[in-house]
Order: C-alpha cells, then structure tokens, then sequence
C-alpha cells in the first residue's frame, strides 16, 4: 500500500468516526428522527464523494465547498431544496466540528451567503403544487393496488407527514371512533388524526389482504416489498409514480409547482379544510402543529366538536 492510499485510508476512517460522534451528538441536543436521518444521509453523500475526490472533511474549505456544489447541482442533478438541505447538514456538522475544537471555524455560512441566498430567492414565489378536489379524486381512484390507495387516501384525509405514516402499527388504527394514534414526534402536539368513512373503506380493504404480503409478526400498517415497514423512499416512489402517470408529477422539472411529493398531501388537506370553513385553530390541532405560545397549552379544544368539524369539512373524493 502506497502512502497516498494510507493516507486516504486514514481519512475515511477519522471522517466517519466524526460524523458518527456527530450523529449521537444530534440525539443528544434532541433533534428529531427525520433530521437526525436526513443529516447522516447528506453528509455520508459528501463523504463519499470527498473520499473519491481524494479529499476528507478536514479539507473542506471555500474551494472544496464550490466543488461539492458544482458536484450536486451537475452530477447528481439535485433540485435547489435538495442543495439546501445538503448545506444545512453541512452547516451543522462544522458547528459541532469548531465546537468541539477540530476545525477553527464553520466554512459553510458566508459561503451559503454567496452562492445559495440568489439561486433561492429566484425559486421564492414558487408554490407546492395544489391538486383540485376533482383531481385528487382521480389520483387515488385511478390507483388499482390496494396498498397504495391506502396509503394516498390516509395522506390525503388526515394530513400527517410521511414519517408519522411510516410508523402506523396495525393497533393504531381505532375504528371504533375513527381515529389513528400516532407516534409521538418532537413536530407533534397532538397523538390522534381523525378519518372518515372513505379512508375507513379503503383502510378495510387493505387489511384483509394485508396478511399475503406483512412477513409473520410485522406490527407495521403499511409495508413494503420484503414485507416489512415500508420506508420512505418507497412511499415516495409509489406517491410520484401514480401522480406522474396522470401528469401531476414531473421529475424531470426544477420547479417546485411541477411536482407532487407525499408532502402535498398534507398541503392539500389544510387548504381544503380551511376552504370549506374550518377554523383556523380546529386545522391546526387536527395538523398537529407546534403550540407556538405558553397561553395555547390552556386552550382545550372538545374532541367531540372537533371530529364533527372534521366529518363536516374534509372533501368527499368518492371512494366506494
């Protein structure tokens, strides 16, 4: 072994030993699962490549960052989001770095302020694409597997992010008051999402045949392939396929309006209701948002009152 490969060797070693102590860093500052997961997921991307580059984060500097961007942008062709929030992780990382006296100083901040304030601000008054009632109805009833019918009518009539349908077990599901508990998140104030009685046809559907495809003792309402908890990226798979078969979903566009993500469920949910004269403190209990001020953890709201305002406002996207 040369010298030059010792070294490199060397490096990728101590890189992901750092990022490791990182990764436990974040747990301990209590950073939610999902950013925990997206910050390992986009610093091992540039690991990987600073480790083909011949370069170790240690090496990181203005030069190197411009590196890596041209290296998203034209090789991985990701999207401007996608960029920020791999410079975020970034970001965060040579934080816990200079925090931790391993690097003088964070790099990324005034290079963010170069080169990623303009190509974000050309992309502001772009908006998250809103599917009509009409259209949204032909999404899901145009979809003929059961499974992902399933998991597009729970997204479209409870609002919830992918991870919270990620982690539905079986037992979630309270069909005697037509409701699921969810997981508690640090992004949720509350642990129920209400459904209606077209999410509870669908739901039924799927559990009968749920049983040929869940591996023995899998606890997990939705599942994937290896019958095991379904994961993200095929949630967003499913989500984008069918969309893009009807023309709502375009991945070969840059603009944010061309495509539809599991995440525009929830877009569609919130404006639907407040549409159909919702009031703004029943949506956001029903999204499960953050309590923004002391005063709101006194502001009770009656469950019973909010399922018939719930019942009341969600659209009707005739699921039969």
């Amino acid at each position: 072994m040369n010298v030059s490969t010792f070294e490199a060797e060397k490096n990728t070693v101590q890189d992901t030993s750092v990022l490791k102590d990182f990764i436990e860093d974040c747990l301990l500052r209590g950073y939610s699962p999902e950013t925990t997961r997206s910050h390992r997921s986009n610093l091992r991307t540039i690991q990987r490549y600073l480790n083909r580059e011949g370069l170790s984060f240690g090496d990181v500097d203005k030069h190197v960052l411009r590196r890596i961007l041209d290296y998203l942008r034209n090789e991985r062709k990701v999207g401007q989001k996608t960029v920020e929030s791999y410079f975020s992780a970034l970001s965060s990382f040579f934080n816990y770095l200079a925090y931790e006296e391993i690097v003088p100083l964070n790099p990324v901040p005034p290079f963010r302020k170069r080169y990623l304030k303009t190509y974000k601000n050309n992309h502001a008054s772009e908006e998250r694409k809103l599917l009509s009632v009409e259209e949204m109805s032909q999404l899901i009833n145009g979809v003929l597997e059961i499974r992902d019918k399933a998991v597009m009518t729970v997204f479209a009539k409870t609002g919830v992010r992918r991870g919270e349908l990620i982690s539905m077990d079986l037992d979630d599901v309270d069909w005697e008051y037509g409701r699921i508990r969810l997981k508690r998140k640090n992004k949720r104030s509350n642990l129920y999402v209400y459904f209606d009685d077209e999410t509870a046809i669908v739901l039924n559907r799927w559990q009968r045949v749920r049983g040929e495809y869940a591996e023995s003792g899998e606890l997990a309402l939705f599942v994937g392939e290896k019958g095991r908890r379904i994961g993200r990226n095929a949630v967003y798979n499913l989500v984008t396929r069918h969309a893009g078969r009807l023309g709502f979903h375009d991945s070969g566009s840059s603009r944010l309006e061309d495509h539809f993500s599991p995440h525009c469920f929830r877009h569609w949910f919130t404006t639907h209701l407040r549409r159909n004269g919702m009031n703004r403190e029943f949506i956001k209990e029903l999204r499960g948002d953050s309590r923004g001020e002391a005063i709101d953890i006194y502001d009770h709201i009656d469950h019973g009152e909010l399922r018939k305002a719930y019942l009341a406002s969600i659209p009707r996207l005739g699921i039969a």
